[in-house]
């Protein structure tokens, strides 16, 4: 299941509408579109020696339209998740604890216990 099938409800307010919209169609245009990882493997053995691949291929238009937004998507969703990162970070959750090896933390953002639920998605969700 996919997180924008998970979200549920936007409960009417427009901005929510609207960047789930956004989200929704970066998703939309992305799933459309044909992986080029195992071409890239294959690629980059054919770099010449300025540093270029001659390709001769058709491209799709969905494939056209993923590549004309990409870099600038990665990038703000990259953006997004660094953001994100700032916000949800641990901090003492300042409790006496019978073992002081292991202190009691939680997100100084949403005060849940250390690590959050928005980090470990974050976490979870970030390429290896």
């Amino acid at each position: 299941m996919h997180v924008h099938q998970r979200l549920g409800h936007t409960g009417g307010d427009p901005h929510l509408v609207r960047l789930r919209e956004r989200l929704e169609a970066i998703r939309t245009r992305s799933e459309k579109s044909t992986s080029w990882h195992s071409a890239g493997r294959y690629l980059s053995r054919l770099v010449n020696r300025e540093g270029y691949v001659p390709v001769n291929t058709h491209i799709s238009r969905e494939d056209l339209e993923f590549l004309t937004g990409a870099r600038d998507e990665v990038i703000a969703l990259t953006d997004l998740a660094l953001r994100l990162l700032e916000l949800h970070q641990p901090r003492d959750a300042g409790g006496i604890s019978s073992d002081p090896t292991h202190l009691s933390r939680r997100c100084r953002a949403c005060m849940w216990r250390w690590p959050c639920p928005t980090f470990r998605i974050i976490d979870e969700s970030a390429p290896r």
